[in-house]
């Protein structure tokens, strides 16, 4: 965390500045702070304090407003400094609770249903990513066959997750070669991770090359990249865009454009969750503005924790513009990150 050297006034003004702009949306002014809070503070005096702070960088003033908003800075050092501890009411907690618990027995209903509530309870867009199967360890394979050239193939992994996926093949089949290939497939990469079994499938299948079980080991082959992936073709899940295009920083067509574009393309949102992390106490990442490192999303701030199912890990988070309930949005993303875990371990 970056210490910046503020007065214990400064920091006051800053805070009440920040809380009150969260509030209203509009640029704070002096007389404003005044009146709202009992600081022992006269509006001049208060006034120099945002010069100062502006000065600083902390604070920065609207052309077409006598009052000031935060910078990225300010927010910076209010989310490191002096925000108040995140506290989820127990409310809040019962409806994360009864949600997830009467969810389908299904990863992905609870991943969609996590994020609706993640939306609903911080008005934000919420974010869940599928868990990354790049490290997931093989428990074993399962062939169904569908018909004399189709087959499913089911694929566990010791995390408790499942993932299907249908093969046609070449050539007809029978059932008796269906059992054979999977007794060879389960004795040679069960206990390995999904990159390894990528890497080293073909060294590992290459003396058991007898006519009759050629045509399935080859759709095996070529479709390894599909087969030992991660469980869904979908990376992220998003929800609540009604409920983030309600904010005021809507009105702007260029903001709202901006959200579009992001509900559009998820693999922005990918790559911002797997990027650069900024880790509070409770392991959750704050990422404000510029810091993003995507112009078009600089009006906006992101908070994120990773949720886990053994040794598999997503991620989920909200993002919205920068005028929000940090506080309040980090306890409700530690929260859900830590009953989702609870849920999906249930599972296994």
């Amino acid at each position: 965390m970056v210490e910046y050297q503020l007065k214990e006034r400064e920091k006051a003004i800053l805070r009440f500045v920040i809380h009150q702009f969260i509030l209203t949306a509009n640029p704070v002014g002096s007389r404003n702070i005044s009146k709202k809070y009992d600081i022992g503070l006269s509006p001049a005096s208060i006034r120099n304090i945002m010069s100062d702070l502006e000065d600083t960088g902390f604070l920065n003033h609207p052309h077409t407003s006598a009052g000031r908003v935060p910078t990225d800075k300010g927010y910076r050092f209010y989310v490191d400094s002096l925000m108040d501890p995140p506290k989820l009411d127990q409310s809040a907690k019962n409806i994360i609770d009864a949600n997830l618990s009467s969810a389908p027995n299904q990863t992905e209903e609870l991943l969609k249903i996590t994020s609706s509530i993640l939306s609903d309870l911080t008005n934000q867009l919420a974010m869940v990513t599928y868990p990354k199967f790049e490290q997931a360890i093989l428990q074993k394979i399962q062939i169904v066959q569908l018909s004399s050239t189709r087959i499913l193939v089911v694929v566990s992994v010791i995390s408790g997750l499942v993932k299907t996926i249908t093969l046609e093949i070449d050539a007809e089949v029978i059932e008796e070669q269906i059992a054979s290939v999977q007794q060879l497939l389960n004795e040679r990469l069960t206990g390995l991770r999904f990159s390894e079994i990528r890497n080293s499938i073909e060294e590992r299948v290459k003396d058991f090359n007898s006519e009759n079980y050629r045509p399935i080991i080859r759709v095996f082959l070529d479709s390894v990249d599909k087969i030992f992936t991660d469980i869904s073709s979908e990376k992220a899940i998003i929800s609540g865009t009604k409920n983030i295009l309600m904010q005021p920083e809507f009105e702007d067509v260029n903001n709202f454009q901006s959200v579009i574009e992001l509900i559009e393309n998820k693999d922005i949102i990918i790559h911002i969750l797997d990027g650069k992390k900024l880790p509070l106490e409770t392991d959750v990442s704050i990422t404000i503005g510029q810091e993003i490192q995507d112009e078009k999303l600089s009006d906006y701030s992101m908070i994120s924790k990773e949720y886990k199912i053994g040794d598999l890990h997503g991620t989920l988070g909200i993002m919205g513009p920068k005028r929000m309930d940090y506080s309040k949005i980090v306890a409700a993303v530690v929260y859900i990150a830590e009953q989702l875990t609870q849920e999906l371990t249930k599972q296994r």
